[in-house]
């Protein structure tokens, strides 16, 4: 399971002219799903996501995790969930992506949901957008700040 992790100040997803979900302030996490992978896999993304010290520090040194923010009046601190079959697209061959390492649409649905829903259990916020549709993808890069998570190179 891969997750590219950006810090944003504000994100959206917007599916057929409607906003489906939204954060003000967190993390834009795209999701993609591998053949194979497992509970652990989803579980050690899980984990990474939800304390990774991306935020800055009363000193300005990325020291905090998303539940360290503060909200301010109303404002929606959280995750926006993005799932995204492509990070797993090969191009080792010829100009057109290979996406064989992704996993079938059943397994990466299920296996998306129960990410979302890990993370929801440890008490985070999130949004998400919709499985398998045509989304467009708005957001604020803070920083800019991207970080690669890869369940597959642990070593």
């Amino acid at each position: 399971m891969r997750a590219v992790v950006q810090r944003v100040r504000l994100a959206e997803v917007v599916v057929e002219g409607r906003t489906v979900g939204a954060v003000d302030r967190g993390l834009l996490v795209y999701v993609g799903v591998e053949q194979g992978d497992t509970e652990n896999d989803r579980t050690y993304v899980a984990s990474k996501v939800a304390g990774i010290r991306i935020f800055p520090d009363e000193e300005g040194r990325m020291n905090r995790s998303l539940d360290q923010l503060e909200a301010t009046d109303g404002e929606k601190i959280g995750i926006l969930a993005v799932s995204q079959f492509t990070l797993h697209g090969d191009m080792r061959k010829g100009r057109r992506p290979s996406y064989n390492a992704s996993a079938p649409p059943e397994q990466a649905r299920g296996d998306y949901e129960a990410l979302v829903e890990q993370w929801r259990r440890a008490g985070l916020l999130v949004e998400t957008g919709v499985f398998g549709a045509h989304m467009d993808v708005h957001y604020t890069n803070d920083g800019p700040v991207t970080i690669l998570i890869d369940s597959r190179k642990l070593f």
